[in-house]
């Protein structure tokens, strides 16, 4: 059973642990609603338990993001959990799947960034071709552009050997090979999501370690925190938050979703240029 709060409300007395994705769920182009703010935050008063839920690293998640306040967060699409500021999971890559992804991409003449927690580093050579494309996609934004293209690029380090850096995730920009090519190549312990922060045409997406999800990082959040799975409630609007969504008592999927992921969730919210959330924090019970 769930932990329980003091009644008022919609299945009132019930803890719900809510987990949110960021991009183009929680914010628009790195660009928070205010009435996403404002929800999240009635809702932790209410006594729920909200979080991010991200394929983004903590290096990444600015106070541009997480300003309302939060009671931890799922990054690196579940390689790292924290709650109440103490980490329950921060799984990198082993030492050979590094090296096997970063020739892989070198090959390819890729722009990639190395996700970690504490960083983000990408080869020198590629530096200013991932500031074109960054720069290019935060351009269609209608506010708050370099809002969202900073934390990208705000966060880069620069170190003379990339093979010394542990790392959790690989955002590809650009390469000159698809996407499941690379994984071929790199082999056992790869696995990918497509995306589209790229132009179309390039070849784009984010490789994490094979066998980690979304879901991992919120089984890890309940459990410590001790809210049962059917108290869940998760909202996502990319291929990443597949098992998140299914996994989750209540499953919310963005409109506009893959066919993919509306077919698994319970429900549907506005996107946040919308502030879709608004009215599905309030149809759930949460504010």
């Amino acid at each position: 059973m769930g932990t329980q709060t003091p009644s008022g409300g919609p299945g009132a007395g019930t803890v719900r642990a809510v987990f949110l994705d960021v991009d183009g769920t929680y914010a628009d182009y790195g660009v928070v609603p205010a009435g996403h703010v404002r929800v999240v935050q009635a809702a932790r008063k209410a006594g729920h338990r909200v979080f991010l839920c991200t394929g983004r690293p903590v290096s990444m998640l600015p106070g541009a993001i997480r300003g309302a306040g939060f009671d931890g967060l799922v990054a690196s699409a579940g390689a790292y959990v924290e709650v109440d500021g103490e980490v329950l999971m921060d799984r990198r890559f082993s030492s050979d799947l590094a090296a096997r992804t970063v020739a892989a991409l070198d090959t390819h003449d890729a722009v990639y960034v190395l996700e970690a927690q504490e960083s983000l580093h990408v080869p020198p050579a590629a530096e200013e071709r991932l500031r074109v494309i960054i720069e290019e996609h935060f351009s269609k934004a209608p506010d708050g552009r370099e809002v969202g293209a900073s934390a990208i690029l705000g966060s880069l380090v620069r170190v003379p050997d990339l093979a010394k850096v542990q790392f959790s995730k690989v955002s590809v920009f650009d390469s000159a090979a698809p996407m499941r090519q690379l994984v071929e190549e790199i082999g056992e312990g790869i696995a990918v999501v497509e995306n589209s922060i790229a132009d179309e045409g390039r070849h784009a997406g984010e490789l994490f370690q094979h066998g980690i999800s979304k879901a991992d990082g919120v089984a890890a959040a309940i459990a410590h925190l001790g809210i049962s799975r059917e108290n869940t409630i998760a909202v996502g609007d990319g291929e990443n938050d597949l098992e998140m969504v299914a996994f989750a008592g209540i499953g919310v999927a963005i409109e506009g979703s893959s066919p993919e992921l509306l077919a698994l969730a319970d429900r549907t919210a506005a996107p946040p240029h919308h502030e879709g959330l608004v009215t599905a924090f309030e149809e759930l019970g949460l504010i």
